[in-house]
């Protein structure tokens, strides 16, 4: 346990995200899931708000006051290589699983990154590398282990409690505290991947090329592309180094003549600065979207477009072409559809599906670039509003603004059953930081018989 004044409690509370500082009024590094369900129902008695965190990379808005519960040393990791399934604790990275999964000729379905919490990616879906072949991460949740407001330790599976596994893949933090995920893996070979990098100047063209190929790609394939204003800093390798850059990321997991064969339209479409595409073992998936891999200031904005259509593309150009200033680092568009657009199960609370591509934007939230982004953002987003869906991922939406902001990242019929568990397993708000829903405006005394259930009988309110 840490108090603000006590050694230890500014690095008990970093995020990766350099530019949100939490200020909770405690801190408690749990070691299990033991420790999660005593610090939650310590927090009951106090009256005081819970909030929880591993790595800190979804850290978009500060946590004040309450407490702060860090799952960063819950290490648990176990692989079944005969049923290709994973077992992890809640402090658990990416990295972690897909090095260990490698062994066994097995990967799971990271994202952009393997620095990031497994966990926290998972309830908010999760978009991987190898989305548009196998869905979205959440899609392959076998159980979750679950801390309730009350500190009740849960089960949580298609079984057991079947709407709070509905809700928790895509639902995010709403409904308490995961302690432990396991999770279907995939085979791992035959994986054709990287990045092709052209100078910025040939933006038009290769954002022109980029929205008639995607139409080309079949769901084993998947593609994103990204304006980049890469810093004049060591870390860039020198061809890069302070450019404008267009990179286009692909992965493609099947024969590799195929692969280099449906690349080619976009290899040549534009002269490039470099092709770091070929054969990639799952080990390098961070090698592919290049994303920081040490903790930064930034702030995000992230919607779902509907279409890449010719308004769309000179919005995009008129935003982040050739010539223009922007205080943005990244702007990308990242394919959707394939596996994505269907949930394995049927149905559960993940965003998007119906969705063509993500966009997304991210800038280094330094004085003087800080004060300009959210004003960039707007702009952007009030240029593409005619093609977006309204919605938005959990996991990319950014930095939000108020509640109605937050809740734009479900649809209405998701929000209101989230909303009703919400009343049901948390009717007195504890977990009331980072992306949640409020409480429903409904009637408190209607039970839902199907939220939680452990003998029949439905779990207490506090």
């Amino acid at each position: 346990m840490f108090t603000p004044t006590d050694p230890g409690f500014a690095e008990e509370v970093a995020a990766f995200n350099l530019s949100t500082q939490h200020q909770p009024d405690v801190a408690f590094g749990a070691l299990d899931a033991e420790d999660v369900a005593t610090a939650v129902k310590w927090a009951a008695e106090q009256g005081m708000p819970v909030a929880v965190q591993s790595t800190g990379h979804g850290a978009s808005n500060a946590i004040q006051g309450g407490l702060l519960i860090s799952t960063r040393r819950m290490l648990e990791l176990s692989i079944d290589p005969v049923e290709r399934t994973a077992r992890v604790g809640a402090g658990v990275r990416w990295k972690a699983v897909v090095d260990h999964a490698a062994t066994f000729g097995l990967m799971g379905l990271c994202g952009s990154t393997t620095d990031v919490g497994v966990v926290g990616y998972t309830l908010g879906g999760g978009l991987p590398i190898m989305g548009r072949k196998y869905g979205f991460a959440s899609d392959h949740v076998i159980a979750f282990e679950l801390v309730t407001a009350d500190g009740t330790q849960r089960r949580v599976s298609k079984d057991e409690n079947p709407e709070l596994f509905f809700l928790l893949r895509g639902g995010k933090g709403n409904l308490g505290i995961v302690t432990a995920i396991e999770f279907h893996l995939f085979p791992s070979e035959d994986i054709f991947a990287g990045g092709v990098y052209f100078d910025g100047q040939h933006a038009a063209t290769v954002l022109d090329q980029f929205s008639r190929w995607v139409d080309t790609l079949p769901t084993e394939a998947s593609a994103s592309l990204a304006f980049l204003r890469l810093p004049d800093m060591d870390i860039i390798p020198e061809p890069l180094r302070g450019k404008f850059v267009v990179h286009l990321r692909y992965a493609y997991q099947g024969d590799a003549a195929v692969a280099t064969q449906l690349l080619e339209p976009m290899r040549q479409c534009a002269p490039f600065m470099m092709d770091a595409t070929g054969p990639l073992e799952s080990t390098q998936f961070d090698s592919i979207h290049q994303d920081p891999d040490q903790p930064v200031p930034a702030r995000e904005r992230g919607f779902l477009l509907d279409r890449l259509d010719h308004q769309v593309k000179e919005a995009i150009l008129r935003h982040f072409g050739p010539g223009v200033e922007s205080p943005v680092l990244m702007a990308e568009l990242r394919l959707l559809g394939g596996a994505l657009a269907v949930s394995a199960d049927g149905e559960d609370s993940v965003s998007g599906r119906d969705a063509a591509f993500s966009f997304f934007m991210a800038g280094m939230a330094v004085p003087p670039l800080a004060e300009l982004l959210p004003q960039v953002y707007d702009a952007v987003q009030e240029d593409l509003r005619e093609a977006s869906s309204g919605s938005t991922f959990v996991n990319l939406h950014g930095h939000f603004v108020d509640a109605e902001d937050r809740d734009r990242a479900w649809a209405p019929r998701i929000r209101e059953r989230l909303k009703r568990a919400k009343a049901e397993v948390d009717p007195n708000n504890m977990f009331s930081f980072g992306h949640v829903v409020g409480l429903p405006v409904i009637d408190q005394t209607v039970l839902l018989e199907d939220v939680v259930t452990t003998g029949g009988d439905a779990v207490p309110g506090n």
